[in-house]
């Protein structure tokens, strides 16, 4: 049976969800670049809101932001994504494959295609054989690294410049910025207004010397949205996510449409792996993804499985692994003020909007206490600083986690028929 889209939406179960207004997006920006400007001035770190690691923040981001992106694909269809590192493992291997073979562009799609075989892979595993999602998630993530390893070692170690474990220096993809704002905006950022030169620092990242796979980056996430929450086709993915049997009993192939999520969502990541091969750096290297596909998967969750969220959750974590690559342990050391004013702020609206008294209780008790250190230290350790971004990473999935829902049949084994 199969019925139109205008009864599909009128059937399909809906629970209503809390949306973020359009004009709340700029407003929240605004604050955090106040709250930036604040800290700047108290503590005498530049560093914190410069042009520069605002820049490297926005490239560090974007893997991130295409691992989660690859993660809300899979989970908006019912698919736990936990194999997200091993897909971006084959798309660093892919992208060094085919830039040295066909140039940058070729790369890229090497990227895209190898990510892709993986979330197939896991399809297969998960949709068709019912494997448990994390066993076939983890085992995936073991295999890639065996498999990039050996791939590495078959392909780059006779190359001139490459090696076992890495590849020779790749083609570099085109880079973009919007022509004569640079130097107007790097002499207001070196003025050290309030605001208004963390305004300018913002504008400067954002428009000198992007890579243009950047570019690219940030419009899927747009393209994403558009898809999944404007076209059938997305309500399609996203009804197989939160009821599969309804799903089928309005004439959806289920199976086809977890198909699809899962392939693009390995495709999305193994893009991340190709942006850390030649963007962030310019080769493969073994290793090279560094847990960012788990750091991905955080920062799809904190994001409540919506792009803007993926957006917000990536730009955080890129922003500590600039700070701490750029500024090391004294410019991480001012943002402990930071973090320690946004856990007070956190646990002050608990209390007061949601009632949770001691989830705010608690994070108040952390807030205070992250200032008092801000206040008797002078640095950060080293060892510590090269793990802020996986400490951030946990505070902020253990302080946001009342307010997450996931899609309702997320994980769940289906068998065709099941409606019947």
């Amino acid at each position: 049976m199969t019925l139109s889209v205008g009864t599909e939406i009128e059937t399909a179960p809906q629970r209503p969800t809390r949306r973020i207004p359009f004009w709340a997006w700029p407003l929240g920006l605004a604050a955090l670049l106040v709250v930036l400007s604040i800290i700047r001035m108290i503590t005498g770190q530049s560093d914190i809101s410069s042009s520069g690691t605002l820049g490297a923040a926005l490239a560090w981001a974007m893997p991130l932001a295409l691992a989660g992106l690859g993660g809300l694909w899979s989970e908006r269809a019912g698919v736990i994504n936990i194999g997200l590192e091993g897909m971006m493992i084959l798309g660093t291997w892919g992208a060094a494959f085919g830039a040295i073979h066909g140039g940058p562009w070729m790369g890229v799609l090497g990227a895209v295609l190898c990510g892709a075989i993986g979330g197939l892979v896991h399809a297969l595993a998960t949709v068709t054989f019912g494997v448990d999602h994390i066993v076939s998630g983890v085992a995936l993530n073991i295999v890639a690294l065996g498999v990039a390893s050996y791939l590495a070692a078959r392909f780059f170690g006779e190359l001139k410049g490459g090696s076992d474990v890495q590849s020779p220096p790749l083609p570099s993809l085109p880079r973009v910025g919007i022509p004569g704002l640079s130097e107007p905006l790097g002499s207001v950022e070196d003025k050290g207004w309030f605001f208004v030169s963390e305004l300018a620092a913002m504008l400067r990242a954002a428009t000198t010397n992007l890579s243009l796979l950047t570019v690219i980056a940030l419009l899927l996430l747009v393209v994403t949205w558009w898809l999944l929450w404007r076209t059938p086709f997305g309500l399609r993915v996203r009804s197989c996510g939160e009821s599969p049997v309804a799903a089928e009993t309005l004439g959806i192939n289920v199976y086809l449409y977890k198909y699809i999520a899962v392939t693009a969502s390995g495709g999305l990541a193994g893009l991340g792996g190709g942006f850390l091969a030649m963007v962030a750096s310019n080769a493969y290297r073994e290793d090279q993804t560094g847990g960012r596909g788990y750091i991905g998967l955080a920062a799809m969750i904190f994001g409540n499985w919506r792009p803007g969220g993926v957006l917000m959750g990536s730009g955080l974590f890129g922003y500590m692994d600039a700070l701490q690559l750029r500024g090391g342990g004294s410019a991480l050391h001012a943002m402990l003020l930071f973090i320690g004013i946004l856990l007070l702020a956190i646990g002050v609206w608990q209390i007061v909007r949601r009632q949770a008294h001691v989830q705010g209780t608690i994070a108040i008790v952390v807030g205070i206490a992250v200032v008092v250190l801000w206040l008797i230290s002078d640095s950060i350790p080293g060892e510590v600083t090269r793990f802020a971004p996986h400490l951030t990473t946990l505070l902020v999935l253990a302080f946001a986690s009342q307010r997450l829902r996931m899609p309702a049949a997320n994980g769940k084994v289906y068998r065709r028929g099941e409606g019947h």
